[in-house]
């Protein structure tokens, strides 16, 4: 079900999240298969999060680069393009980059609104206490 703000709950919500939970394991299955370096994916792990960063530059500027880092378009195409075209450096980025899509939004990280860092499709983040379910 989704609200009149956007955000899923219910079923929905707990699906969601446990898609996010496959994509992360499908994921570092398919990493280990590669056999690229444990290191390589522990350095990079958390490389999307520095699109945060963008939200100095305010919040619509923030959110777009937030969504742009944490959607599976991009790591899907890379790790695609990797395997096709045997580019095995191509392929790992694109696996640690979906791993960690999947772990943030099966903690509940969703993409991100323009009208605050912790407004996501999964529901408010944060201890703010205005809740993006309740109207402004």
């Amino acid at each position: 079900m989704v609200n009149s703000s956007g955000v899923v709950n219910g079923s929905v919500r707990t699906v969601l999240r446990l898609e996010a939970l496959a994509l992360l394991i499908a994921s570092v299955l398919l990493y280990a298969h590669l056999g690229a370096s444990w290191t390589l994916f522990a350095i990079l792990f958390l490389t999307p999060d520095l699109s945060m960063l963008a939200y100095f530059a305010g919040p619509r500027i923030g959110a777009a680069a937030y969504n742009l880092a944490h959607a599976t378009i991009a790591p899907i195409a890379a790790a695609l393009l990797g395997y096709l075209s045997n580019w095995t450096m191509l392929e790992a980025i694109g696996l640690i980059w979906l791993a960690h899509v999947g772990i943030d939004r099966a903690l509940g990280f969703g993409l991100k609104y323009a009208s605050a860092f912790g407004d996501t499709h999964l529901g408010r983040i944060g201890r703010a206490t205005r809740r993006l379910e309740q109207p402004a």
